[in-house]
């Protein structure tokens, strides 16, 4: 059975109302959550970007059985990977064994901020396999004294290392990220439900391991309020991720989707309260082959009622279906 998770979205939602949501997503029976972990929101009208280790950390103890996951951090740029896994091994630690640590390449939408360019796709995804691997060796208990071609760690290793470490998840978006995920990740993250991602990932190594998907969704009982809400936040979503990628602020955003109209954006997320029309949103990703999928609720003060509905009809409803 597909396991339902959960989206801290930290671009529509401050910290304090961010931790409440994952509670609340917790006592609805979400199967594990997600967090976003950015410096920018999107768009302007989402408004929200705060620091996502915080909130995991105040998470973790003020929920009990959740699991909580990045989705996903960038540890190349705004962060230094020495860094990341130091922050890694005390989630896990916080939430007695419940995170994972989800990578990815990053967007120079969140990177742009510590300066020195963004480079090529090409060399983003050589960083990052630098990073999983000196993560990965922290995680393990190592001493790390070495020097890469992108990263330095000097006399690193990490003091307080939770009893099992944290499953590591890498972003992919092609064949050459799946094939990073395949040798060196433990479960596989995308956005798209495409099999033939699934299929790479398992050629390079990955077959057996867990496949978590996101999608986007717009409860609301009034269906016309619930698209203008999805196009006033999320009509970005529906970009390549070549464009997402490389745009570095909120304006670039505005002004590329200047011209997408809410029937756009309606056609790509579910929009009311029709849950017939969720399920069928989430299913590609199970064909695909995805064993778990994140849900977004769009709207940071939309969250408490869609909650309360996901409780009483939505799960319900993917877990019969799906």
């Amino acid at each position: 059975m597909v396991q339902i998770g959960y989206t801290m979205m930290t671009e529509q939602a401050g910290p304090r109302d961010l931790v409440d949501h994952v509670v609340g997503a917790e006592r609805a029976g979400f199967d594990f959550s997600v967090t976003s972990d950015h410096y920018f929101p999107w768009l302007d009208t989402q408004g929200h970007a705060p620091y996502a280790w915080s909130v995991l950390g105040a998470a973790a103890q003020a929920t009990e059985r959740i699991p909580l996951m990045t989705y996903v951090t960038c540890p190349t740029t705004r962060y230094h990977p020495v860094v990341v896994a130091q922050k890694a091994a005390t989630v896990q630690q916080l939430s007695e064994g419940r995170f994972r640590l989800g990578l990815g390449s990053g967007e120079n939408l969140n990177e742009h901020v510590v300066g020195g360019g963004w480079p090529p796709a090409p060399v983003r995804l050589e960083k990052l396999e630098e990073a999983v691997e000196i993560i990965r060796d922290l995680l393990s208990g190592a001493e790390l004294d070495r020097r890469g071609r992108y990263f330095e760690a000097r006399g690193a290793r990490l003091w307080d290392l939770p009893d099992v470490p944290p499953p590591i998840g890498v972003a992919v978006s092609g064949e050459t990220s799946c094939a990073l995920a395949g040798r060196l990740a433990d479960l596989v993250i995308a956005t798209e439900p495409k099999r033939e991602l699934i299929e790479a990932f398992d050629r390079h190594g990955g077959a057996g391991k867990p496949r978590v998907g996101q999608v986007p969704l717009c409860y609301d009982t009034d269906r016309d309020a619930a698209i203008a809400r999805a196009h006033d936040q999320f009509r970005w979503f529906g970009s390549s991720w070549k464009v997402n990628s490389e745009l570095p602020g909120t304006a670039g955003f505005a002004g590329a989707t200047q011209f997408v109209r809410p029937e756009d954006v309606a056609r790509s997320i579910p929009c009311g309260d029709d849950v017939e029309a969720f399920v069928d949103a989430v299913r590609p990703y199970v064909d695909a082959g995805f064993d778990e999928v994140a849900l977004i609720q769009v709207g940071g003060d939309q969250q408490a009622p869609f909650l309360a509905w996901a409780e009483k009809t939505l799960l319900p409803a993917l877990r019969d279906a799906l």
